[in-house]
């Protein structure tokens, strides 16, 4: 008996087995009609002993690899946390710069280097071995952390030395994603005025290049926080030799404004001055309105004054711009009476009017200059808007517009009527 047609029901190899003298057919008659041809055929044995692999869903194989990976890989750890579960920092003495990088052994250093009876002497150890490495430590996803708490703990003496060994790189250590964090931490802790001037120095050349970095911007922000403004001059005066450059810039306007911040009353002018004759093309740039901006909310008068003339004769031509109309409202909100004269009496020109309301920006202007002009010049500017009513008054803005100068109008009205409105004796 062929072993396949004894477990299959059939032979794969037909008409050659050895086993088969005469082939069976499929069928049990060649002249069956198809019905029969279907319920004669021999079905496979009922005792077949053959694998039949179950359907498995892709996601649940997915899903048992995830686990398993995740379970060998909580082996893994398990493993190398059991290994510095009772160990000694002297065991590993000559391997601490390895260890550094690794993620259980950072941690295991900076746990021996907080304890509290033996913390100086292990941070001594760590020190001793890993401090000419430390501007690529610093710069290491785990080593950064072991840098940072070394900072934290270490004497003037060893934080001295630190600043020395990565003053050179301290840079490009700043614009690192890792390396930003422990800079930042580095400026923290300084604690003399050698490792302070050692620092300033490394950073004084690149200044605005820092500015403009993810990462390079914190370690400014951190200067100006910690350092007084006598040491963060530097940044002030490469602030206001680049304005332009770090004013319209998304991260240099942020810290242009923290530059505000931190600054004394001459560094506040020093600063004010330089923005005011760059006051025109900043106004304009996406990121530089808001320096402009910020000035005026400053509230300091000689400050807002001297920004807000440099509009003079261009306020129509601001107006229309998205970024600029802003500062414009703005401006005719803060600037001193005389100044907002100024600034309307442009708006009061039939030849421009009707362009600025119907455009998407400068109505606003036109609504802010209603709300704020004197009565003289207010009673101008309706006259010069009451002809164009009818072109704006089914737009959203030209119905507010409408509304603001009828209601004051009605107003008006009813004032003068009881005023000539005499109680009877």
């Amino acid at each position: 008996m062929c072993p396949h047609a004894d477990q299959f029901g059939f032979c794969p190899e037909n008409d050659s087995c050895r086993y088969i003298s005469t082939p069976t057919p499929f069928f049990t008659s060649t002249t069956d009609s198809l019905y029969q041809q279907y319920n004669n055929q021999q079905p496979l044995p009922q005792n077949s002993s053959f694998f039949v692999p179950p359907i498995v869903s892709p996601l649940k194989t997915k899903k048992q690899n995830d686990q398993r990976r995740s379970a060998t890989t909580t082996n893994a750890v398990n493993s190398d946390q059991d290994k510095f579960a009772d160990a000694k920092i002297e065991d590993f003495i000559g391997k601490l710069y390895e260890l550094c990088k690794d993620q259980n052994g950072c941690r295991f250093l900076q746990k021996k280097i907080e304890e509290k009876e033996n913390g100086m002497k292990n941070l001594q150890i760590v020190f001793n071995e890993i401090h000419p490495h430390f501007t690529e430590l610093m710069t290491d996803s785990f080593g950064n952390y072991l840098c940072q708490k070394m900072l934290e703990r270490c004497n003037n003496e060893q934080r001295t030395i630190i600043v020395d060994t990565v003053a050179p790189e301290l840079v490009k250590i700043a614009l690192n994603m890792h390396g930003t964090r422990a800079v930042q931490k580095l400026i923290e802790y300084l604690s003399t005025n050698e490792q302070i001037k050692t620092v300033t120095s490394a950073l004084n050349s690149n200044v605005v290049i820092l500015i403009k970095d993810l990462n390079g911007n914190h370690v400014i922000q951190k200067c100006l926080h910690r350092l007084s403004a006598e040491n963060n001059q530097f940044i002030y005066d490469a602030v206001c030799a680049n304005c332009i450059e770090v004013a319209s810039h998304k991260h240099g306007c942020c810290v242009l404004q923290r530059c505000f911040d931190h600054a004394t009353i001459p560094q506040k002018d020093q600063l004010v001055d330089e923005i005011a004759k760059h006051a025109l093309p900043l106004v304009q740039d996406p990121f530089g309105n808001y320096v402009v901006q910020y000035v005026l909310e400053l509230g300091v008068t000689k400050y807002s004054e001297s920004v807000i003339r440099r509009f003079v004769n261009h306020v129509c031509t601001l107006s229309v711009q998205k970024f600029s109309s802003n500062v414009i409202e703005n401006c005719i909100r803060t600037a001193q009476p005389p100044t907002r004269r100024l600034l309307i009496a442009e708006l009061v020109n039939p030849s421009v009017m009707e362009k600025l309301l119907h455009d998407s920006f400068a109505n606003y202007v036109i609504q802010t200059s209603l709300d704020f002009a004197d009565e003289d010049q207010r009673a101008e500017l309706v006259e010069c808007i009451r002809p164009l009513l009818s072109t704006i008054r089914t737009t959203p803005y030209g119905k507010r517009i409408h509304s603001k100068i009828f209601r004051d109008t009605k107003s008006n009205t009813c004032t003068k009527t009881q005023s000539t409105h005499q109680p009877r004796q």
